[in-house]
């Protein structure tokens, strides 16, 4: 039986790594996606303009102004001087935001009193323009003033991130991406697997061999796994090495959890390939998966904030639970008891798609 695997299992492999541009596909993407997704899936916003109409002329406005300034988040202030040109401004998408310092400002602050400013944001933009207002905000609140339609921390209070104290999106996006990636790469590998088999004509020649139904399915499962972990491994080299993500959980424990969150995946890429007849169609059934694997994650949006059918929905989708595993192990260690009430949903699920997938398969086989 040993001999009958290492020959499948070498078979998928140089079936996966003979063609150049395969082995080009393998490489490519998935580095290519960790430093695209790196520096741009980010919910920071940089580099953006902001307007400012000072109708108060006084020394508080001025400090508010060269706070606003000196932020390392706005490229420039621009002055205006009249509603109109404010209008004009976010009409013509030159600023993001606008700041409305009133005429009473300076006289406020000076008798100890909260000063209110009036904030115009570029709803056109909406989360950006939101993420704006929470900065303004923040520079607002340190000044004792309140922005109007953004609400200020209060003077002398002071708040503290748990696990990401600087709000590093990086911290989130690579541990995250981890998943994504290995996801995405795992299930469109194993759902080619028996589609190409059927277009290379190779497929009776399974079916006549000595190979047994869970012997063939194994073969097929292990390359397509070790070219996951891999990425796996390199995505945490380049996380912790490169990037400087802290890791303080398990190490052994992240490895557990990328067996089995691949052998979820692998179940469900054994599905689609085992209905698939060409390889176009197992394309088309695993991007057809990956779109809600992905949505439904938590790495867009939290899971929380989606409707309730939605969130009933998340609880089959194998992503959500190695997502929370994958920050928890990163960011805060998250304790064994913990990891195991995640690990076993992702298990349940790798054992009910590999079972569907050895049904079909024994099917077509027959």
């Amino acid at each position: 039986m040993i001999d009958r695997l290492l020959a499948i299992i070498v078979k998928e492999a140089w079936a996966l790594l003979r063609d150049p541009r395969a082995r080009m596909a393998l490489i490519a993407p998935p580095l290519l996606q960790l430093l695209v997704f790196s520096f741009s899936a980010t919910l920071e916003v940089r580099n953006v303009d902001i307007a400012v109409l000072d109708q108060s002329n006084g020394a508080h406005a001025a400090e508010l102004i060269a706070l606003i300034d000196g932020s390392p988040n706005f490229r420039h202030v621009v002055r205006l001087t009249s509603r109109a040109d404010l209008h004009a401004s976010i009409d013509r998408q030159k600023v993001i935001a606008a700041l409305i310092i009133p005429a009473d400002f300076d006289a406020r602050l000076d008798r100890g009193e909260h000063a209110n400013v009036g904030a115009i944001l570029d709803g056109r933009r909406s989360n950006a323009a939101q993420i704006v207002a929470s900065y303004l905000g923040r520079i607002t609140g340190a000044m004792g003033a309140e922005l109007d339609g953004a609400r200020a921390a209060p003077q002398g209070s002071i708040t503290t991130h748990w696990f990401n104290p600087n709000l590093e999106y990086v911290w989130f996006n690579l541990p995250a991406l981890t998943v994504i990636i290995v996801a995405v790469s795992v299930l469109a590998l194993t759902a080619q697997s028996v589609a190409r088999e059927r277009e290379m004509g190779t497929f009776d020649q399974l079916m006549v061999s000595p190979l047994r139904v869970h012997e063939i399915l194994i073969g097929k499962m292990v390359p397509p796994m070790v070219i996951g972990l891999i990425e796996g491994l390199v995505f945490f080299a380049a996380a912790t090495l490169v990037f400087g993500v802290p890791f303080v959980g398990s190490f052994p424990l992240l490895l557990l959890l990328l067996l089995v969150f691949m052998l979820s995946m692998v179940g469900m890429g054994m599905f689609v390939s085992a209905v698939s007849a060409t390889q176009q169609q197992a394309f088309l059934g695993a991007f057809v998966i990956i779109i809600p694997v992905t949505l439904l994650s938590g790495f867009a949006s939290p899971t929380e904030n989606m409707p309730g059918w939605l969130q009933a929905i998340t609880y089959v989708n194998p992503a959500r639970y190695a997502m929370e595993l994958s920050l928890g192990l990163y960011l805060k260690d998250m304790p064994f008891a913990f990891a195991v009430e995640r690990l076993w949903p992702l298990l349940l699920i790798g054992v009910i798609t590999l079972m569907a997938a050895a049904y079909l398969f024994r099917a077509r086989m027959e």
